[in-house]
């Protein structure tokens, strides 16, 4: 198995770092033709409107949503949430997203960089008492039927699922509790 992680800005490393202590492949990915050796991408958190405009530079929209038609299983944590959203709450002019998963996310829904917090979250196939990372961080408003809704916090959608599709609005990376990450590799990408 081999899991590509998004390597244009934010957090990539922390993921590949969480990913090899699982025993994973895992790759930075940097050039669209990398997508084809993949059988998973995570789409890390960072600024989403530096992601974006970084994807369509470097051309990653097209290869992403065809390699996700196929079956690579996608995640995005926190701005790779918005990304991978099909509708965008208060979303900079022109910001273009992926629209693979059926949500609505807000951006930066909890406020500022300094309102950036930590709790603890019960997550279903999970378990309970994950200490969820959140940094200026969106949040999921609604959800499509096939949608499965995996945790909330305050009131509001942060983890859900999709068939192969993950969405966090958290940082798992940042933790060193290998959880979320061991869920998308046995239940996103193998399903």
């Amino acid at each position: 198995m081999r899991i590509g992680v998004l390597a244009l800005q934010g957090a990539f490393r922390e993921h590949i770092y969480a990913l090899e202590a699982l025993d994973v492949h895992a790759e930075p990915v940097r050039l669209p033709e990398q997508l084809s050796a993949c059988d998973g991408l995570v789409i890390p958190g960072g600024e989403s409107t530096a992601i974006s405009k970084l994807m369509d530079a470097y051309g990653f929209y097209e290869p992403i949503a065809a390699r996700h038609a196929e079956g690579m299983a996608v995640w995005g944590t926190c701005a790779g949430a918005i990304l991978i959203a099909q509708r965008l709450v208060d979303g900079i002019e022109g910001q273009r997203g992926l629209e693979l998963m059926d949500i609505e996310v807000r951006r930066n829904a909890y406020g500022r960089q300094v309102d950036s917090f930590e709790a603890d979250l019960d997550i279903a196939h999970i378990g309970e008492e994950f200490r969820g990372v959140f940094i200026r961080a969106p949040w999921i408003e609604s959800v499509g039927e096939s949608v499965e809704v995996l945790a909330e916090q305050g009131g509001h959608i942060v983890a859900a699922r999709e068939g192969g599709l993950l969405a966090t609005t958290f940082h798992p990376e940042l933790t060193g509790d290998p959880r979320v990450h061991r869920f998308f590799i046995e239940q996103v990408v193998v399903g």
